[in-house]
């Protein structure tokens, strides 16, 4: 005896039983053809010799809800338990999809049915009149809640002290502090400052996450904390209190990677990640290309930058223009009435003889380089430049690259969808040119809002929460930093 996914192929074996057991209210062949089809609905087989049994339920993202459709039995194989199989599968799918409830209809005459929901909680909440025809018998309609776990995310990676809360699927807190004014009279993040901005701010970023949640640390079920990639020291403070927390109030504990929270907080904004998608991470310390399967079994590394990060190129450039850091938003600023083609800078890795060996791999600092020459050749001629069009021009150059190598990797890999993650996605350029090249070529494009695009602990407790909803274990309480943790290590055990 098996469980496994319905597909089309298994429609005929589903309509025998359908029509043994329900005679003239059995579904049409088309419709259960449309249900196993529908990508909101998951439908379950018990294979023990051929179909024996089918379940299926429905829930629409974000809903925080979920239906379910029906649960049949062979009559042939009934008393054997697997209705209690099949109902027990359909509450555990809906656990993982974020449902807080799960809503279904039952025949009020099939006492053996509503025995069953009764014994998993379900209550009646309504009836039905002569709902099932043409047999004129009522519907109970019954409801059960779904105890969605509560996790308590922390996020330390780089610069940004964060706190988020989520139940389930759905988010509660994202609290967040910022040492970025203290790193703007350096020109940079120093590691030392970060860690000491965290161990500063880490208590009353909890406290406020916890107030705007609504509840206190007994409430919640298990933490989650980035232990990477990023600064070692900085990732350092964020472990230490996750573990401080766990020991003194008994939670379990889950360490996870960093940039797939990144992923992740599309969870929160969507109520799922839709898989599989490509993934471009832009930050001040990473540009990664990811393809991502499934959120916590599958996620490939396809490319990064192999040397300054699009964020790192921001700051460097915007230094050699006499902006402040940070310079993301300097040079967003400026360039908005630059001319994007009055110099043609070079897109690092992006001809001919780099695709073999760096198809999906970054570089700015050619880049970076290109437009310092630009400007020193200016000021050794005499000639005045314009800030504006230069930035504007290296801007261009910029999200040229980053798109196009992410909308390659999703022809390449026949993904139809691209989720954008990390800091520099408020450049605005970058999501207007996102934006257009995604519908040229008939692309979904995913992006989170800002509060969840930037470094938070609400990504790293969406993560926390993927893994204690589909039943992994905590890890274990030796886990450290690990400022190259690669990528396709969700979870450290």
């Amino acid at each position: 005896m098996e469980l496994k996914l319905l597909t089309a192929a298994d429609v005929a074996a589903v309509m025998e039983i359908e029509q043994d057991l329900f005679g003239s209210e059995a579904w049409a062949e088309r419709t259960v053809l449309s249900e196993i089809e529908n990508p909101f609905t998951h439908y379950i087989g018990i294979f023990d010799g051929g179909l024996v049994g089918y379940a299926g339920l429905n829930s629409v993202p974000a809903s925080f809800s979920a239906d379910i459709q029906t649960i049949a039995v062979a009559a042939g194989s009934q008393g054997k338990c697997y209705g209690k199989l099949l109902l027990e599968w359909l509450m555990d799918r809906a656990l993982q999809l974020g449902a807080e409830q799960v809503v279904l209809e039952v025949r009020a005459d099939n006492d053996r049915a509503v025995g069953l929901y009764n014994k998993f909680g379900f209550e009646q909440i309504d009836l039905r009149k002569r709902y099932y025809q043409p047999s004129g018998v009522d519907a109970l309609v019954m409801r059960v809640q779904v105890n969605q776990p509560i996790v308590l995310g922390i996020e330390s990676t780089c610069d940004e002290t964060g706190v988020g809360i989520v139940r389930g699927n759905r988010l509660l807190a994202n609290a967040l502090h910022s040492s970025m004014d203290e790193h703007a009279k350096f020109g940079g993040v120093v590691p030392e400052v970060a860690a000491r901005a965290h161990l500063e701010a880490f208590e009353p970023t909890l406290q406020e996450a916890l107030d705007e949640a609504g509840i206190t640390i007994e409430e919640v079920d298990a933490i989650a904390v980035a232990n990477g990639p990023g600064l070692a020291g900085a990732l350092m403070v964020g472990i230490g209190a996750a573990k401080g927390l766990s020991l003194a109030h008994n939670k379990p504990l889950y360490a996870v990677n960093h940039l797939v929270g990144h992923v992740g907080a599309d969870v929160l904004e969507r109520g799922t990640v839709s898989l599989p998608t490509i993934a471009l991470l832009v930050s001040g310390g990473h540009t990664s290309l990811l393809l991502v399967r499934d959120l916590l079994e599958d996620v490939e590394f396809l490319g990064e930058t192999i040397d300054d990060a699009a964020g790192e190129a921001f700051d460097k450039v915007a230094r050699v223009l006499g902006l402040p850091y940070p310079g993301g938003p300097q040079i967003d600023a400026i360039a908005a009435t630059g001319n994007p083609k009055a110099v043609r800078f070079p897109r690092g890795l992006s001809l001919p003889k780099d695709m073999e060996k760096h198809r999906f791999d970054f570089s700015f600092s050619g880049l970076k380089t290109a437009v310092a020459r630009h400007v020193e050749k200016a000021e050794i001629l005499g000639e005045e430049i314009s800030k504006p069009d230069v930035a504007a021009s290296f801007r261009e150059a910029v999200v040229d690259v980053l798109l196009t190598k992410a909308i390659a990797a999703c022809q390449m890999y026949d993904v139809p969808r691209l989720l954008l993650g990390g800091g520099v996605v408020a450049n605005a350029r970058l999501r207007q040119v996102a934006a257009e090249r995604c519908q040229e070529a008939g692309i979904e494009l995913r992006i989170p809002k800002f509060s969840l695009c930037t470094d938070n602990g609400a990504m790293i407790a969406s993560i926390g929460a993927q893994l204690v909803m589909n039943g992994k274990a905590p890890s274990s309480i030796g886990f450290g930093a690990e400022s190259t943790l690669d990528v396709t290590q969700v979870q450290t055990h």
